[in-house]
C-alpha cells in the first residue's frame, strides 16, 4: 500500500491524499504521469514529483530509513508488506516501568527464528546493535511509550527504521486490552504454565531467578517473552490485511 500513499509529500495529509484518490489518481506512477492535479499549483506539481521518485529509488534500495519521518504512526503499516521480510517482531521485559529501570529481556524474531538476550548472559551494546541493523522495519505493541524508550534511554541505539506499534492497530479495529487479551480473540493459545501471566508475572520470574539462581525460572521469562514476539507477527499480517483491504475500498470508491 506504500505505493498508493502520498501522506508522504510535503504538506499532503488525509484530506489531500483522498483528493488525489478521487481524481484516479491511484500510485505513485499515475500522479508522476499526470500534468497537472487539482489542489496542487503547477510550480510545485514538480517538486511532488522529484519527491515521489526519490521513494520510488529508495523502495528499490530496501532503504527503509528513508520513510522514518514520512508517515505517522497511524499510517506507518502501508509500510508492513514491502518490507516484512525484513521486520523485526520486538519485545522486552524489565525491572520496572521506568525508563530508567534495567532491562532484563529483549525478545526478537524475524519472521523464522526467536533471538533472546538476558541481562548478565548475552544481552550486550555491541550484539544488539548488529542485531538490530538487519532489519528494516520495527513492529511491537506498545512499544512507543514501554519497549524503545526502554532501550533508547539504556543503549540509545535504535536504527532510524519505521516502527509499527500494534496497540495502536488494535485499537483503530476495535480490539481493546493488552496483548494477551488479543491474543484470546484470535484463539493464540499458551504453554499451560504461562498462560495466565502477566507483565508482572515477568517481573517475579526476575526476581525469582535472581534469588535462588534457578534457571526454571529464567527459562519461564524466556518462553513468556518468546510467546509474545511470536503473537505480534499473527497479529500485525492480520492487522495489514484489514487495514489495506479498507484502503483499496477507499481507493476504489474515490
Amino acid at each position: 500500500m506504500i505505493r498508493s500513499t502520498f501522506q508522504i509529500l510535503d504538506r499532503v495529509g488525509e484530506l489531500r491524499e483522498h483528493s488525489i484518490w478521487k481524481q484516479g489518481i491511484r500510485d505513485w506512477d499515475d500522479f508522476i504521469e499526470r500534468d497537472r492535479i487539482k489542489g496542487i499549483s503547477a510550480g510545485k506539481k514538480p517538486y511532488l514529483d522529484r519527491q515521489l521518485r526519490k521513494a520510488k529509488r529508495a523502495l528499490y534500495n530496501m532503504d527503509s530509513s528513508y520513510f522514518y519521518d514520512k508517515l505517522g504512526m497511524k499510517d506507518t503499516w502501508r509500510l508492513y508488506d514491502f518490507f516484512r521480510e525484513e521486520a523485526v517482531f520486538l519485545d522486552i521485559e524489565a525491572e520496572g516501568v521506568n525508563p530508567h529501570s534495567d532491562i532484563t529481556v529483549i525478545g526478537l524474531f524475524d519472521g523464522i527464528s526467536t533471538k533472546t538476550m538476558v541481562k548478565g548472559v548475552n544481552m550486550e551494546y555491541s550484539s544488539l546493535r548488529k542485531e538490530l541493523s538487519r532489519y528494516k522495519v520495527i513492529v511491537t505493541f506498545n512499544g512507543s511509550s514501554f519497549d524503545l524508550p526502554f532501550i533508547r534511554k539504556r543503549y540509545d541505539i535504535l536504527p532510524d527504521i519505521p516502527h509499527i506499534d500494534l496497540r495502536h492497530l488494535c485499537s483503530r479495529l476495535g480490539l481493546s486490552g493488552g496483548l494477551k487479551n488479543i491474543e484470546k480473540g484470535f484463539g493464540i493459545s499458551r504453554n499451560k504454565i504461562i498462560e495466565h501471566m502477566y507483565g508482572g508475572d515477568a517481573l517475579m520470574l526476575w526476581k525469582m531467578f535472581k534469588a535462588t539462581g534457578d534457571r526454571h525460572y529464567l527459562n519461564l521469562l524466556v518462553e513468556y517473552n518468546e510467546e509474545d514476539v511470536l503473537s505480534l507477527k499473527k497479529i500485525m499480517n492480520y492487522c495489514y490485511d484489514k487495514l489495506s483491504g479498507e484502503m483499496k475500498n477507499e481507493i476504489a470508491a474515490e
